[in-house]
């Protein structure tokens, strides 16, 4: 997804606009996270970047959109720009102490 988003709506009060929005961000999470995963990847992960314009949007982790958002609408900006990439995750598993038993570790 990569969309600009207008935060001022004729009409609308601006908070029921930015819960419009943040509502779509949340669907289209939601959307992607329930489509079937190729095999040999274990879940989506998502490159999100949140800005005002294309040009300045920063990089941002997912459980952040949501905050970079009310951020901009904060500003007083007439829009914000969201741009989230699905892409395969692999989990990674961590290295165990070599020292520690592996059955005193608590799961």
């Amino acid at each position: 997804m990569k969309k600009n988003f207008p935060l001022q709506a004729e009409g609308k009060h601006p908070d029921r606009v930015l819960e419009a929005i943040k509502h779509e961000i949340r669907k289209y999470f939601k959307r992607e996270r329930s489509r079937e995963v190729p095999k040999g990847v274990d879940f989506w992960d998502f490159d999100c970047k949140v800005g005002l314009t294309e040009d300045k949007a920063e990089g941002v982790r997912v459980s952040g959109v949501i905050e970079a958002v009310d951020a901009a609408a904060k500003t007083g900006a007439a829009s914000v720009y969201v741009e989230i990439l699905s892409k395969h995750g692999v989990r990674v598993i961590k290295a165990q102490d070599e020292g520690a038993d592996p059955d005193s570790l608590e799961n």
